[in-house]
């Protein structure tokens, strides 16, 4: 009997083992060569029949782009609305939008990008009655947009606003001052479209007779200047408008053009809060512009109506925090003019409703939860749509409830994270779903009932592949450093023993309001953690104060002070895992991109008795460096917070620096500028610091494109090695 069972054992071990030696390692090629891309969904627009909807795709065989129609229920291609091939001129489409009618299509093809969001285009309208295509301008515009009946297009160039009438074929410029790095009239500058999040500054009001903008007016912004080297003898610069933090902003002023009268009105805001215009917005009514106004520390948010008629405004809500108030998409009108706001104003992001007046009508959601994402009111049955943390703040599920507050349905019930793309009309949702060890998959569900109709896609393939590879679980938990519990997860070696001792190396961003712990489906990071957990390194992340989703008073509690408790929050809990039997606390590291990067600085020399090494990507390395819509908002000017920026700045403690350290910066970074790490770099060689560092010609700050972040990556993952490792072998491998 002995022998029987040792001889099983025996078998099932060989078993074991060979299984595991089969499988194959997590290179850098295959994390940056593709070998573990996701299948998605294409951009998809739901038509207003509510049982259909089209989509980009691209057909390889015939090398032409097409618009497709398809069944929302059965998933059945209905119709093809165009395809390039029918287009003269045309190769191939970007992207596309309906008018509201859905009688034309604005096409875009040819894009430039200019910043994060912002690009130049070429675009068509093609009227799908009749067939025929229009070039809407011979020049590269900018943000094209329908008016509600589709006759007219708006779009901005050379920093001024023009009007296509697509009847007559003619063209009219409204705006005439618009100057370069001057005055930009309907399109934001760059501080706006990096912290506000939008380019379009102009709308169109419901009868498209009205055409709303913000003009920016940059005299008084100092310039910024990026040398681009290229391959040119000589370099060029790059020069922009770039407010740094208690600096001039442009001075942003409020206007309404009539078409019919073709004058425009300027519209006073003095009264008001009303340093910034974040959001312009035209309501139900078609003369009642709505505008959301901030002051500079952007702690009050006045929201007002203007009446187009009469050139008036009044205040209808207004918003106070003692820190700051977010700026969101989430305002909605409804048929009455009442409307939807969310806020945080009851310690956690909630969604309220207000009559026309701005009179609560009541909370609609409420809880020790975020709302994260709020996707629409459907106005036959009263319901609002929305996502939140109700189901753990790692999480994210989809809901509905009547407008009352009564009546909430849980949507979805695969635990992760959920979104909900809704149909026009509010029948179907499409739910892309994830968790840590899911990719994403795709079904249509009903609206009212969450019940899965079909599936749409999924990513079963690349969970087969996955099975041939040393993948280790994201182990989620919490941990309690400085009197908080920390969100946290950990990623531990395939053959993992409790009994050795391995190092550790962290990973974090740490910014006002993020996450990184969250139970989604792996990007590009996790899998190079994957990579250096199969090579014997434990992989820890935690969320610090500041982070998001674990309400107001743990998200801004951080006010004024940036990168003091979130550095506390990473020594504290490094120290605590460093305790653990399984970790060798000699050998602790810490990396980050951005923020993550200026925290990971900090750490390091702030932790000198903790870290080991660290590696910051594109680093902050002081916030007087930064811009002011995003600095000023947690720190206030540094005029007035001098000691808050500097305390917490790296450069203010190299002297500390014991361990290794790489700095790595893209030379045309126009977010994070490379002068955050020359700073840092001639502080620390006045320090007599050594350090490793690589600056990437002419990189933003994504540092990417052609062979860069796999180079990138070998970098960091040989310093890993070098630095926390004991006999592992440098990164030889290259690109297939």
């Amino acid at each position: 009997m002995k022998t029987k069972n040792l001889t099983r054992f025996l078998v099932l071990f060989l078993t074991a083992t060979t299984i595991l030696s089969a499988q194959q390692d997590i290179t850098l090629n295959d994390i940056y060569g593709g070998a573990f891309r996701t299948e998605g969904l294409d951009a998809l627009r739901s038509l207003k029949n509510g049982t259909e909807y089209s989509v980009l795709n691209y057909d390889r065989d015939a090398k032409a782009s097409t618009i497709d129609v398809y069944n929302y229920k059965t998933g059945k291609k209905e119709r093809t609305l165009l395809s390039s091939n029918d287009l003269p001129g045309i190769d191939y489409l970007i992207s596309y939008e309906f008018s509201d009618d859905e009688s034309k299509l604005l096409l875009a093809t040819k894009l430039e990008q200019i910043y994060r969001r912002s690009s130049l285009g070429t675009y068509y309208v093609y009227d799908l009655k009749s067939k025929d295509l229009t070039l809407v301008s011979e020049n590269q515009i900018q943000e094209p947009t329908f008016n509600k009946n589709g006759s007219k297009v708006a779009y901005g160039y050379n920093n001024n606003l023009y009007i296509k009438d697509l009847k007559s074929d003619a063209t009219k410029q409204i705006t005439f001052d618009g100057k370069k790095n001057s005055i930009i009239n309907g399109i934001t500058d760059w501080v706006y479209e990096e912290e506000f999040g939008f380019v379009r500054a102009f709308d169109w009001n419901n009868a498209g007779n009205k055409l709303a903008f913000i003009r920016f007016d940059e005299t008084d912004v100092p310039r910024f200047s990026m040398d681009v080297y290229k391959e040119t003898l000589y370099p060029d610069q790059q020069v922009f408008k770039y407010p740094k933090a208690g600096d001039p902003n442009a001075k942003v002023s409020l206007h309404i053009y009539d078409v019919t009268s073709e004058k425009t009105s300027n519209i006073g805001l003095s009264d008001y809060n009303s340093y910034y215009i974040p959001r312009i917005q035209w309501t139900k009514q078609d003369n009642i512009l709505s505008a959301q106004l901030t002051n500079r520390y952007q702690n009050t948010v006045d929201l007002i109506f203007v009446d187009a008629e009469t050139n008036t405004s009044k205040l209808v809500l207004q918003e106070k925090d003692d820190a700051y108030v977010d700026i969101t998409d989430n305002l909605t009108f409804l048929n009455d003019n009442s409307f939807i706001w969310t806020s945080e104003k009851d310690g956690w992001n909630h969604i309220y409703l207000y009559d026309k007046t701005g009179k609560l009508q009541n909370q609609v959601t409420k809880g020790d939860w975020e709302v994260t994402n709020y996707y629409g009111f459907d106005q036959k049955t009263g319901r609002i749509y929305y996502q939140s943390t109700e189901n753990g703040s790692i999480n994210r599920d989809v809901y509905s409830v009547l407008s009352s507050g009564k009546n909430k349905a849980r949507l979805t019930q695969n635990t992760g994270s959920n979104s909900g793309a809704f149909s026009a009309d509010y029948t179907y949702f499409i739910n892309t779903f994830s968790s840590a060890d899911t990719p994403y998959k795709f079904s249509l569900h009903n609206a009212l009932n969450g019940k899965e109709i079909r599936e749409i896609a999924s990513n079963d393939a690349l969970v087969t592949k996955l099975k041939n590879y040393n993948m280790s679980p994201k182990e989620f938990s919490t941990i309690t450093v400085n009197g908080n519990e920390l969100n946290m997860y950990m990623i531990k070696p395939k053959n993992f023993d409790p009994n050795k001792s391995y190092p550790l190396f962290m990973y974090q961003y740490s910014g006002p309001g993020s996450q990184n712990v969250a139970n989604r489906w792996n990007g590009a990071n996790d899998y190079w953690h994957q990579m250096l957990a199969q090579e014997g390194y434990v992989i820890a992340c935690v969320d610090g104060r500041g982070t998001g989703l674990k309400g107001r008073d743990f998200k801004k509690m951080t006010q004024k002070e940036l990168g003091k408790y979130e550095v506390e929050d990473q020594i504290a809990a490094a120290k605590k895992l460093g305790a653990l039997p399984f970790i060798d606390a000699n050998r602790i590291g810490i990396w980050g991109w951005s923020y993550g990067g200026f925290m990971a600085s900090n750490c390091l020399f702030q932790g000198a008795d903790t870290f080991s090494m660290a590696i910051a990507v594109a680093p902050v390395t002081s916030w007087r460096f930064y811009d002011t819509i995003y600095t000023e908002r947690y720190m206030t000017t540094p005029q007035e917070n001098a000691t808050g920026y500097d305390n917490n700045s790296p450069i203010s403690h190299v002297e500390k620096l014991e361990g290794d350290f790489l700095l790595v910066h893209g030379s045309a970074d126009d977010n994070v500028h490379v002068q955050n790490t020359m700073r840092l770099v001639e502080a620390l060689v006045q320090a007599d610091k050594q350090f490793d560092w690589a600056i990437y010609p002419d990189k933003n700050h994504g540092i990417y494109g052609g062979n860069t972040r796999l180079h990138l990556f070998k970098k960091l993952t040989n310093f890993v090695y070098d630095t926390l490792g004991e006999s592992q072998p440098v990164m030889t491998e290259t690109k297939k």
